[in-house]
């Protein structure tokens, strides 16, 4: 029996709850709380309970409700509340239990393991009763199946959750073989698990990477199974996944090491023909992972069940990120999306339902809000449960089936004359029986938008009000256009200014709204300068001798221009406007200046002559590199194909120094 001390530390959590909800205002559930195991030891069979903590209703939810995943310490595990199980062997067993809060506020409740102490094996059945019932949940296998990969429960950002891989061996001899756990999709920027905890209770041993791999592996042409006689049971629908069998076990481990950035090998010894194992994995979901209710991050497992061949399965988990465990559920892999490639593709939806009812539903109705960027004509539904046949088109039927149908805004999922059962119903024992789901994949329009979507969906469980998931969303990677741009400066301030211009610019792909730009480009630029002046001087004759001026400037030079940055908004597909910062500098400049003085006297009384003898003529260069910088601000507009492709614009720069004004036309081409 459990030590007194636990029962009174208890009691005292009872007391500090029990002051929390007497507050005036409500608290947020900030703290740990905690759900201690009770066990009650007969011989070599243990009864577990736990004591759960109070849950924290959501309000608006379904009534809040635990599930529990225990392990007991011998490889065997159970989701019963209050599970019994009989210990083979006498020996110390951890046993283990992580308890999920649906419909809940607050953290899962955290039990420590207990050590549990068997003195008794299976065969001396004296101190047992007589009505004990094992309630340990070993998996169930189809004849020729050989893995199944379970959960117990989504993964949350900075929670734990438990990966069960349950292999078999189905040869008629024994085996030595291998697992591999491929996880963090490379596909995401973070990585979104680590191991935090390995349990393996047959001997198996994890695998360093420097040990490799064989690189060839021969067929097993063995196609015989163990014949069984046991009745065909219901697979848990967690359990289910993309499952193929392969030969070429080389092949596998290199694709799946360019999707995936970590993986985890183990082998096992010695397995007996029709036996089958378990392994239990904690993974701890990252800070960084993707805080996104509706994307989806996948497991690879690979089983390989004899190492002398290359025969072995690869099973791929989905796993929908949430925020809150809430069996009724939207999610989508397009979280990230390449705008470039996403035309032909389809994005794949899974709405995912949970009957809490007391009875069992027989109509479900899914709701599902779509934006108008996807064409619903190309609907696919991909998977389904409960499993039945989309039903005939105008036209009742009397058998089970699922009903699709495509309003304007919205696709309508109907199961008809189904049976899903209610957790709350009578002999209703396996929680995951009464959940269901429906898988289905569309491609977008022909004219779609690189913008975010939003979809959720309304369930209805037979003539009940709905309950509303939360929002799926579609999102896009920025992508890189690179645009070429040509065209011609005007400076008012200048005489005969002539600058011509090109270069490149890198912006955001197809930007649907708002987006960041930036530009670099070079230019050729000339102007001519003239100026007309006079000098003069009388000597004591009162003669005057009189100079006048023409001074001629050419200047040449390369410019660099360089906008860091601009921030550009398209009002539509062909009309944009844009500011910015614009810097240039002078990388190279050469001034040519021509000066002709023509000399002239002024003879009091008598008039202006010219005085060729003092006719002067002058030429110089000079030149300069890196000079004259420059920067200012300018605003723009631009019109045509101004998401992508060609489009034409002005802008207006004011420069902070002289000169102080710039007019722009240009062309732009973006790809």
């Amino acid at each position: 029996m459990k030590k007194a001390n636990q029962a009174y530390y208890y009691f005292l959590l009872i007391l500090m709850v029990s002051a929390g909800s007497f507050s005036q205002n409500p608290v947020q559930d900030t703290l740990t709380r905690t759900a201690p195991i009770f066990y009650d030891v007969m011989g070599n069979k243990v009864a577990f309970r736990p004591e759960m903590p109070p849950l924290n209703q959501i309000a608006g939810a379904p009534k809040a409700f635990y599930t529990y995943y225990w392990e007991f310490g011998d490889g065997s595990f159970g989701f019963k509340e209050k599970p019994k199980h009989a210990y083979k062997n006498k020996g110390e067993y951890t046993a283990r239990l992580w308890s999920t809060n649906n419909y809940d506020n607050g953290k899962p409740p955290k039990s420590r393991p207990e050590i549990i102490k068997i003195e008794t094996d299976y065969l001396d059945q004296a101190s047992a009763s007589n009505d004990f019932i094992e309630d340990s949940s070993p998996t169930v296998f189809l004849q020729d199946e050989d893995l199944i990969i379970k959960t117990n429960r989504d993964p949350l950002p900075e929670q734990e959750m438990v990966l069960i891989t349950s292999y078999k061996n189905t040869k008629n001899y024994s085996t030595s073989g291998s697992l591999y756990l491929y996880y963090n999709d490379k596909k995401f920027k973070d990585d979104n698990f680590s191991i935090e905890d390995t349990r393996m209770h047959n001997g198996e041993t994890i695998v360093s990477a420097s040990q490799g791999f064989a690189s060839h592996l021969e067929k097993d042409n063995t196609t015989s199974f163990l014949a069984t006689t046991a009745e065909a049971i219901l697979i848990n629908t967690r359990s289910i996944q993309d499952s193929t069998k392969r030969l070429i076990l080389p092949v596998t481990l290199e694709e799946s090491e360019k999707l995936y950035r970590n993986v985890q090998h183990i082998e096992f010894e010695n397995m007996q023909p029709g036996e089958e194992r378990h392994i239990f994995r904690t993974l701890k979901t990252t800070p960084e992972m993707l805080k996104d209710t509706s994307a989806i991050v996948t497991l690879r497992t690979i089983y390989v069940p004899d190492n002398k061949y290359g025969n072995h399965t690869v099973k791929d988990t989905e796993l929908e990120i949430v925020t809150s465990h809430d069996p009724n559920k939207m999610s989508n892999n397009g979280t990230l999306l390449n705008y470039r490639l996403v035309r032909y593709k389809k994005v794949k939806f899974k709405v995912k339902f949970q009957n809490n009812g007391e009875g069992p539903a027989n109509t479900i109705r899914l709701e599902v809000d779509t934006p108008d960027m996807f064409d619903k004509n190309t609907l696919e539904v991909t998977e389904m449960y409960p499993e039945c046949p989309i039903c005939p088109k105008e036209r009742e039927v009397n058998y089970s089936c699922l009903d699709t149908i495509i309003a304007k805004d919205k696709i309508i999922f109907t199961f008809k004359k189904i049976y899903l059962p209610g957790t709350a119903q009578k002999n209703v024992v396996e929680r995951d029986s009464t959940k269901g789901f429906v898988k289905y994949a569309m491609k977008f329009g022909k004219d779609f938008h690189k913008q975010k979507t939003r979809s959720r969906t309304a369930i209805y469980f037979d003539k009940n009000e709905p309950i509303i998931t939360n929002y799926s969303t579609t999102r896009f990677m920025p992508g890189i256009s690179i645009g070429a741009k040509a065209g011609y400066i005007f400076t008012p301030s200048k005489n005969n200014s002539r600058e011509y211009f090109a270069g490149v610019t890198v912006s955001p792909f197809k930007s649907y709204r708002g987006y960041l730009q930036a530009e670099f480009y070079l230019s050729a630029a000339s102007f001519d300068d003239l100026k007309n002046f006079e000098t003069s001087s009388i000597n004591d004759l009162g003669i005057e001798s009189l100079m006048r001026f023409s001074e001629q400037n050419k200047e040449n030079s390369i410019k660099a221009y360089l906008v860091p940055i601009s921030y550009r908004y398209n009002i539509n597909n062909f009309l944009a406007v844009g500011a910015g910062v614009q810097l240039n500098l002078d990388l190279t400049s050469t001034t040519e200046t021509t000066t002709n003085g023509t000399g002239f006297i002024n003879v009091p009384g008598e008039g202006t002559f010219r005085d060729e003898r003092n006719d002067t003529f002058q030429e110089s260069e000079c030149s300069s590199s890196f000079s004259n910088f420059n920067s200012g601000i300018f605003i723009g507009v631009n019109a045509g194909a101004v998401r992508i492709g060609p489009s034409v614009g002005v802008r207006y720069v004011l420069n902070f120094n002289e000169p102080n004004s710039q007019i722009q036309a240009y062309a732009i081409w973006k790809l």
